[in-house]
């Protein structure tokens, strides 16, 4: 079985990147501090796009998994692995459940090299962490199937189901995108202003939104706003030239 990776968080990601740009291009007037935010989101999107892209391999079989993960790039023979384990645990502090992932429990006479970052939830020991499987386009009971099958005693299934939520994980955060739509020509209206009373004004709205959102249960999307909103805030908080008291 050859997993696919999925492309949502990418399409989510570039929808984002995507609203954010607009007004920047076509809303807010030329200016050296439109500029700098430009081209800072430029570079988020690109980082983003190429950590998206890059190679990827997982193919479950009868001689082992063959993997290009977590720092793997060959063929692992089921004798070198004494364990593969698909965890869920539940979600706590109201959190959104994350997805499953596999670890791979490396056999005595493994000769994987990669640091084991993980914990089995079976026994506590070492583990390699491979895969989120919401990375991956096939749903985790196919996944686990096919383990099962191929691996066979060295598979466990641990998942811990939490109660089905009625949103769709796949849609985009339309909170996030109407915020930025926002505040993003608010910003840079400030900037081209000149005037430090102006400048203060919205970024104390912009601290305002990063401290709400700091608060709120993490999402796909929140790591990213989050970053963007601290850059406006340092920009808004800059003492450039031109900037008049008031």
């Amino acid at each position: 079985m050859d997993l696919r990776r999925s492309r949502q968080t990418l399409w989510k990601g570039l929808t984002v990147f995507g609203v954010g740009v607009f007004p920047l291009l076509y809303l807010t007037s030329a200016s050296t501090g439109r500029w700098i935010v430009l081209g800072l989101w430029l570079v988020s999107a690109g980082v983003f796009v190429a950590y998206q892209l890059r190679p990827f391999r997982f193919r479950i079989g009868a001689d082992g998994l063959d993997l290009r993960v977590a720092g793997l790039n060959r063929l692992v023979a089921w004798a070198e692995i004494d364990a593969v384990v698909l965890d869920q645990p539940l979600p706590s502090g109201g959190r959104k459940q994350r997805a499953a992932s596999v670890l791979l429990v490396p056999a005595t006479a493994s000769t994987i090299d990669r640091r084991l970052t993980g914990r089995s939830p079976v026994d506590g020991r070492p583990a390699l962490v491979l895969l989120d499987l919401d990375q991956v386009q096939q749903p985790a009971d196919e996944v686990a199937a096919a383990l099962a099958r191929f691996g066979a005693s060295r598979f466990a299934d641990v998942r811990q189901r939490a109660p089905e939520r009625s949103d769709d994980p796949g849609a985009p955060d339309m909170e996030a995108l109407t915020l930025l739509a926002d505040l993003t020509p608010r910003v840079q209206k400030a900037l081209d202003s000149g005037q430090a009373s102006q400048r203060q004004a919205v970024k104390a709205e912009v601290d305002a939104a990063l401290a709400r959102l700091r608060e709120a249960p993490a999402g796909s999307d929140q790591p990213r706003l989050a970053a963007l909103l601290k850059v406006m805030s340092e920009t808004l908080g800059e003492e450039g030239e031109g900037v008049k008291a008031s």
